[in-house]
C-alpha cells in the first residue's frame, strides 16, 4: 500500500503559520519576556497553539504581531490600546486588499467619478 505523503518539518518552516517556536525562544527572539507574550495571548491579539504537553508554540506571523506590540508599548502606548491598534491596522489592511481586489475586477482605476 502507499504510504501518505507526510510534509517534512523543514517544509513548514517557511509557513508563516506553522508554530514553530517556543515560548522563550520566541521572547528572545522579539526581545522581549515570556510575561509579554502571555500578556498579548490574555489581552487575545495573539492565541499560541499548545504543544501535545501544554506549552505554547508560536508562528511567525505570531511573532510579527508580538513585535509590533512590542514597539508600540516601548514607545509608551498601554498594551491594551497596542492591541486595538494593531487590530484596527490588520483590518485596515484587509480592507484595502479586498478594494484593491474590487478595483481590479470591475476595471476601477481608482480615479475621479465621472472623469
Amino acid at each position: 500500500m502507499p504510504q501518505e505523503a507526510r510534509p517534512r518539518a523543514a517544509d513548514r518552516l517557511d509557513d508563516d503559520d506553522y508554530p514553530a517556536f517556543t515560548m522563550g525562544r520566541a521572547a528572545e527572539m522579539i526581545g522581549a519576556t515570556p510575561a509579554f507574550l502571555r500578556s498579548l495571548g490574555e489581552a487575545r491579539l495573539i492565541e499560541p497553539l499548545r504543544s501535545e504537553g501544554g506549552h505554547r508554540r508560536y508562528s511567525r506571523y505570531q511573532l510579527r504581531i508580538a513585535a509590533r506590540a512590542r514597539e508600540l508599548v516601548d514607545g509608551g502606548t498601554p498594551i491594551e490600546a497596542a492591541c486595538r491598534i494593531i487590530i484596527l491596522e490588520d483590518q485596515l489592511e484587509e480592507a484595502l486588499k479586498l478594494n484593491e481586489a474590487l478595483r481590479r475586477e470591475t476595471g476601477d482605476d481608482g480615479g475621479p467619478a465621472g472623469a
